[in-house]
């Protein structure tokens, strides 16, 4: 099955990095937020990915042109007079990656329909590029195939951003509580589709969380698959400094891989 990945918006709310480079592009240790995506699903022997790309594609492109060269031992060598590259060590994740060109300005929808071309007539994943989990994916394929809708999508629960006070009547607090999960669940944005999400596509201004996913809600063609486990996504600083002290730190939840 193929993974197609969400990765042409302009990130402006994390404006301080995407300035730069797109939002998938913006690094958690030393690698972009979209390599640990990537990784995850490769663990699971995932390994086909179709990048939807748009604003700044080309930091993109470019990145994955030059990561075999980034990750692996080379020698260049000009001793005779020639320009010879030997390259020592070639471990390298088993990914074929196709990278499009969505337009700049296309709404999520849209940027799928895109792609229809290279997901051809099957069910596929698909994800936002800026939000990390430790979602067990093989158990959300086989719920979506129990399933037999249109559409899965999974949801979590995510965290209060606060800590929650008891305060009495006459101003004391009596309890200083942890954050919890607000209650409410919300789009984790891994999802899996049939290919008749398509006739939902209708052009480059389709967005994809309304009509499409609401369409598949109101005729009965949307699953939810609970997830209980990590999700955090990464839409400002504030969020991508959290994801970065969980990976240096070595305790980031979303690293299944070895």
């Amino acid at each position: 099955m193929k993974v197609v990945i969400l990765a042409g918006g302009f990130g402006t709310r994390i404006s301080e990095e995407s300035i730069w480079k797109p939002k998938p592009m913006i690094e958690i240790g030393d690698k972009p937020i979209l390599w640990h995506i990537m990784k995850m699903y490769g663990y699971y022997g995932y390994n086909e990915f179709i990048i939807c790309c748009g604003y700044k594609q080309h930091v993109i492109k470019e990145w994955f042109a030059d990561y075999y060269l980034h990750n692996s031992d080379i020698t260049f060598d000009f001793t005779e007079q020639e320009n010879r590259m030997i390259v020592h060590n070639n471990y390298l994740e088993p990914w074929k990656v196709t990278l499009v060109d969505t337009g700049l300005r296309t709404m999520t929808g849209g940027r799928v329909r895109r792609v229809r071309p290279y997901i051809g007539d099957e069910t596929f994943f698909l994800t936002y590029g800026d939000a990390v989990a430790d979602i067990n994916v093989p158990d959300l394929l086989a719920f979506h195939k129990k399933g037999g809708r249109m559409a899965t999508i999974t949801t979590v629960q995510p965290p209060g951003r606060f800590g929650i006070l008891d305060i009495d009547t006459d101003g004391g607090i009596s309890n200083f509580r942890e954050k919890k999960k607000d209650g409410g669940w919300v789009n984790a944005g891994y999802m899996v589709f049939e290919p008749s999400i398509f006739e939902l596509l209708r052009d480059d201004e389709t967005i994809l969380e309304r009509y499409p996913l609401a369409e598949a809600a109101r005729t009965g063609q949307l699953n939810g698959y609970r997830h209980r486990g990590f999700w955090q996504c990464m839409d400002t600083l504030r969020e991508k400094n959290l994801l970065e002290g969980l990976w240096a730190d070595g305790s980031a939840p979303w690293k299944i891989w070895d």
